[in-house]
């Protein structure tokens, strides 16, 4: 008796991993097309590329569209949530804003499959209210209001991060040789300059030591 009310919990949780490594498959299935631009597919394209039958897409979500779209959410929230993480314990918001793009600069590369897909995705990621977007108008806010950034508009000051961080995610997928450190420090040095810090701190704030990528990605992968 005992033994198989140990068969009664233990089997519920196999499913429930079960059905999240399905899940967790197409999702990833649809990450990957969507880092190729290549949406238009049949869902049989998308169950061989996560390894599973076709019936079991439908035991996780109606359309194709509908996994597309949470594929895009999902990876918007891995990198917004890593982004929180890297700036917790930081007091200064134009020191966290100038850190958040710094490392999305140099995760592009690290990443590049999630980076192709915000890259495919730019104009309407840049007003999402999940991801990087929201993130990103929080610090300039938050950095507003202790008097460190001197921006009148708020939703155009986001714009202009929006589009400085796709275009240099961007020129490093193009430029492969091209220092994705330097660069990224050298974007978000113009930024808080154009924001009213001054060119001696804001090259001080792009200095400072970052968290260790190593250490990171054995965390999140």
């Amino acid at each position: 008796m005992a033994d198989q009310a140990v068969d009664e919990k233990t089997t519920p949780r196999r499913i429930d991993r079960r059905k999240a490594q399905t899940r967790s498959a197409l999702v990833c299935a649809a990450q990957h097309l969507l880092a190729q631009g290549r949406t238009d597919v049949p869902i049989l394209e998308i169950t061989e590329l996560a390894d599973i039958g076709v019936g079991s897409f439908y035991n996780h979500f109606d359309s194709k569209e509908e996994l597309f779209r949470v594929a895009v959410e999902e990876a918007l929230e891995w990198w917004g949530n890593l982004m929180d993480r890297l700036t917790a314990d930081i007091d200064d918001p134009a020191v966290s804003y100038a850190q958040s793009f710094r490392m999305t600069g140099r995760l592009h590369r690290r990443h590049s499959e999630l980076s192709r897909i915000l890259l495919n995705h730019g104009l309407e990621l840049a007003h999402s209210n999940r991801g990087l977007a929201p993130r990103a108008l929080h610090d300039i806010r938050a950095a507003v209001e202790a008097r460190r950034f001197e921006v009148d508009d708020l939703d155009l000051a986001l714009a202009v991060t929006a589009g400085a961080a796709l275009s240099l995610g961007a020129l490093l997928h193009a430029q492969p040789d091209r220092d994705d450190a330097k660069s990224s420090d050298l974007v978000a040095r113009g930024l808080l300059q154009q924001f009213g810090i001054p060119a001696d701190e804001a090259a001080h704030i792009c200095s400072l030591e970052l968290p260790d990528l190593d250490v990171i990605d054995t965390v999140v992968s």
